[in-house]
């Protein structure tokens, strides 16, 4: 049988993370994506690093009661791509998603689909199904969306030492198949303002050498501070994972602040008004979409796997205090 590579996309991953690169937050309503032309791009980079052909490309994404929408109905007419549906739960979360992805890896493994498993996805929970797949001679590969630094976004480090290497997905790919949604009307050009001349601020007195000696002696004396955080261990092995940092009231508040205020302004940009009204019609719910980004944005802001529910009470009480302020 001819040597061959399969991919297995984990779409909430991959949306979320190129939506955040594009558009500073996770909500999937703030991007455009050309789906045909990203799954090309997954493909040509699978295909560039192992040298195989693709046998198969899996893709994996939530429904309501599993039945796949216009959208993922074409997604899944696309050649080599099989469409593997979990479902939304009653707070808007991914349920049997990942597990169809770790079953498929197992099975597919034992069974030697393909001798080259390309693995989309940043998720703490695959990290067995990576490692049973690899008993049966496979390698997995990570492919990992790259965020505006160039860093790999969202990846649990637990499921990089698992998986056989990590690479980033070539982020100018992403950019032509990701677009970030604008229906905000262009504002209206105004007048130009002539500035009044104001005093002249003095000029500051030249330095000495010494001045600028002394100041750097000040610099070296003022230690950096120490960073504060707590150990983070490894639910497998026990071993340091990594350091989490701790947050006081007012930080993790500020954090709250920056994740609402990226998310409902990504909203606002790119909301039909169709979408305004459901969100009114809602409330005090948040729609899942907006909801499901708040909790991602925050994890990732936190670094945490899971926001508590303090937090997650914050999140939607300040989305609502913002969203009245205007």
């Amino acid at each position: 049988m001819r040597p061959t590579c399969s991919l297995y996309i984990d779409t909430g991953y991959l949306l979320a993370s190129a939506a955040t690169r594009v558009a500073g937050t996770s909500l999937r309503g703030s991007i455009n994506v050309e789906y045909s032309r990203l799954i090309d791009t997954l493909v040509d980079t699978a295909e560039h690093l192992s040298g195989l052909p693709t046998l198969r490309v899996h893709w994996y994404d939530s429904a309501d009661n599993g039945v796949p929408n216009a959208t993922q109905q074409r997604i899944g007419e696309l050649a080599k791509v099989k469409l593997r549906l979990g479902r939304f739960g009653v707070n808007g979360e991914q349920k049997g998603v990942d597990l169809r992805i770790g079953l498929d890896l197992v099975a597919h493994a034992r069974n030697s689909t393909s001798d080259v498993f390309f693995l989309v996805s940043g998720d703490d929970d695959l990290t067995e199904a990576v490692e049973e797949a690899q008993v049966h001679g496979v390698q997995v590969i990570l492919l990992a969306v790259p965020n505006a630094d160039g860093k790999s976004h969202g990846v649990s480090r637990h499921l990089i030492r698992a998986a056989d290497d990590l690479h980033r997905i070539d982020g100018p790919a992403i950019d032509r198949s990701v677009l970030s949604v604008d229906r905000q009307p262009a504002p209206k050009p105004s007048a130009p303002v002539t500035a009044k001349p104001g005093p002249v601020a003095p000029k500051p007195a030249a330095r000495t050498p010494l001045d600028a000696a002394a100041a750097s002696v000040a610099a070296r004396a003022t230690p950096p501070p120490a960073p504060t955080g707590v150990l983070a261990y490894s639910s497998t092995t026990g071993s340091v994972a990594h350091v989490m940092p701790e947050f006081d009231d007012a930080e993790q508040e500020q954090i709250i602040g920056d994740v609402v205020g990226r998310v409902l302004a990504a909203f606002r940009k790119s909301a039909t008004p169709q979408e305004t009204a459901e969100l009114e019609r809602a409330r005090p719910s948040i729609p899942r979409d907006i909801d499901r980004a708040l909790l991602l944005d925050a994890s990732e802001a936190m670094e945490r796997y899971t926001v508590d529910e303090p937090v997650r009470f914050r999140l939607r009480q300040r989305f609502w205090d913002e969203y009245d302020a205007g």
